[in-house]
């Protein structure tokens, strides 16, 4: 049952004339109805459109894709943290899609978006080649410190606007940088590669 359905549904009176709403094996009053709804606890799976986990199982389809192909980490999240708010809606995410609403979903950008409308056409999300992983030239040097691949550069530049080695530093000792996919290196380590780029290349 849809939220939606709520203003559908036949209403009964009981003795003292108050309307009433059946809601499971429940009945509640339409005061007690309006205050549930306002604290969000009508929520449950059984209320989830078939769509939308239909178009879930296809993210998450489409993030496997992805990280068999190694692609981009951050990517491959985007896929996999859009599933999880998708299942949960309670209102038809291809609607929504249509009425160009989704994207106003923090976590769902306009790309996302147009692949879950796309989906509800053709049955399936293309996964696409995946993006070159270009990085400003100035950066290419952190591409020696361990466990840095370009798309987590380009992650940290484009992001999190972390674009000199005082930034890196500061983030690394904050032990924020480990948290990051793909990060297994230690913070030592790191640092240690952070002063060898200061320092420069080694003189013969």
């Amino acid at each position: 049952m849809a939220l939606r359905d709520l203003t559908s549904l036949s209403v009964q009176r009981d003795a003292h004339r108050e309307r009433m709403i059946p809601y499971g094996s429940e009945t509640l009053s339409m005061a007690q109805a309006a205050s549930t709804l306002r604290a969000g606890l009508l929520y449950n799976p059984a209320m989830i459109s078939p769509r939308n986990q239909t178009i879930a199982g296809e993210l998450r389809r489409v993030a496997a894709e992805l990280e068999n192909r190694q692609a981009n980490p951050f990517r491959v999240r985007a896929y996999r943290q859009a599933a999880r708010l998708i299942e949960r809606l309670t209102e038809d995410a291809g609607e929504l899609a249509r009425r160009g609403e989704l994207i106003k979903m923090k976590g769902i950008g306009k790309d996302l978006a147009q692949k879950i409308a796309l989906f509800c056409e053709t049955g399936r999300i293309d996964a696409g080649p995946s993006p070159p992983e270009e990085i400003p030239p100035e950066l290419t040097p952190w591409l020696t410190l361990p466990d840095f691949s370009p798309s987590l550069v380009r992650h940290l530049s484009e992001r999190l606007g972390i674009r000199t080695l005082d930034d890196l530093e500061t983030l690394v000792r904050s032990r924020l940088l480990r948290t990051l996919p793909g990060m297994t290196a230690r913070d030592e380590e790191i640092l240690e590669g952070i002063a060898r780029l200061r320092a420069g290349p080694s003189q013969p």
